[in-house]
């Protein structure tokens, strides 16, 4: 890829991800507009989040989950814990859960949890969150253990997992003590999932649709990658809404009605897990190869990350609540400053109160 092409994909690619901050918005429109936003560590998710807005605290993150209920987190795509809009959970999980029990059953017979286990495991979560709920993860796998389950190693995390593919469960609440507590689907959002998909084209098609808005320009096996489909789904998806899309020179596609790129896209301290790190099957137009490793360094981690017009620079830490950077080289002009500015922001973002 030629440099010019890079840098050009890099802020087409950033703005689609709002990381030019075009407006303030709320947590459900920012995670509207991702669709999903990677949450197995909810406090990177919240930083995600404020990467993309103007104003925002932790606490709104918090807000939205708790009391106004217009976010969740569940297991949807690739079998990983995502933040998403309440409207979209429904269709998302009946979309995206079928291709995961199969991994899901495998998986916990190697952690030697059988099939009747498994599903006395998640009687137990849908009898327990009626009768007791919201309740954390280690209570739940106290309920589990007192009913002759194991709970060693993994298997708590895969059996909640199951719980939640099957429509039972979602983590919503944060507790006093900073805990993200689980719920019944059904209680919390007003009904339960759907079981199976009226129209599964529909949902192909609007999955499409909404991953290019907040991703494009992509290839098919972008959107496969990201959502865990197969890529014939993502073909079919794409093709759905063919007439609202454009072909790009790249071979890439995009959603036709895009407003242009900025001229470029502000410093941002992005923290680990970070969807614009994520949403693509080939990072490499974001993060050099030389410094891939130092970025996504295997087993599953990646780290957070600072860019500066889009192009990874550097990674950092908050050790203690004072940010950290760790340049890969020699930062461009105005750089420095520019990511000081945003190490202050993310220190305040935990502190500041509800907007």
């Amino acid at each position: 890829m030629s440099a010019p092409h890079a840098h050009a994909l890099r802020r087409a690619r950033a703005a689609a991800q709002l990381l030019h901050r075009p407006r303030a918005a709320g947590v459900a429109d920012v995670v509207a507009r991702l669709l999903a936003v990677q949450a197995q560590d909810l406090r990177a998710a919240r930083l995600a989040l404020r990467a993309r807005a103007t104003g925002l605290a932790a606490a709104d993150v918090d807000a939205a989950l708790t009391d106004e209920r217009s976010v969740v987190v569940a297991w949807l795509g690739r079998g990983t814990l995502h933040l998403v809009g309440r409207e979209d959970y429904p269709w998302l999980l009946a979309l995206t859960a079928p291709t995961r029990f199969a991994t899901s059953a495998r998986r916990l017979g190697q952690l030697g949890v059988g099939p009747g286990d498994a599903d006395r495991a998640v009687r137990e979560v849908e009898r327990a969150l009626a009768a007791d709920g919201p309740l954390t993860r280690p209570q739940l796998a106290e309920r589990f253990a007192a009913k002759g389950i194991r709970t060693e190693g993994q298997a708590t995390a895969h059996l909640l997992m199951l719980a939640a593919l099957r429509g039972i469960a979602v983590l919503g609440p944060i507790r006093d003590d900073g805990a993200q507590a689980f719920v019944l689907a059904r209680d919390w959002l007003g009904a339960a999932p759907p079981e199976r998909l009226d129209d599964r084209d529909a949902a192909l098609a609007e999955l499409a649709r909404r991953y290019l808005a907040g991703h494009g320009p992509v290839a098919p096996a972008d959107l496969a990658a990201w959502s865990g489909l197969p890529l014939r789904d993502a073909r079919a998806g794409l093709k759905a809404i063919a007439s609202e899309l454009a072909q790009r020179d790249d071979d890439l596609i995009d959603l036709a009605a895009r407003d242009p790129a900025p001229d470029a896209i502000p410093a941002c301290l992005l923290p680990a897990f970070d969807p614009y790190l994520l949403g693509w099957k080939d990072r490499s137009f974001a993060v050099p190869a030389e410094h891939a490793r130092r970025v996504h360094p295997g087993g599953g981690m990646l780290r957070a990350t600072a860019t500066v017009d889009g192009l990874a620079v550097g990674t950092w830490t908050a050790p203690g609540g004072d940010v950290k950077l760790e340049p890969f080289g020699r930062l461009p002009r105005g750089a420095r400053r520019a990511l000081q500015a945003e190490a202050d922001e993310v220190r305040g973002f935990t502190s500041a109160r509800p907007s």
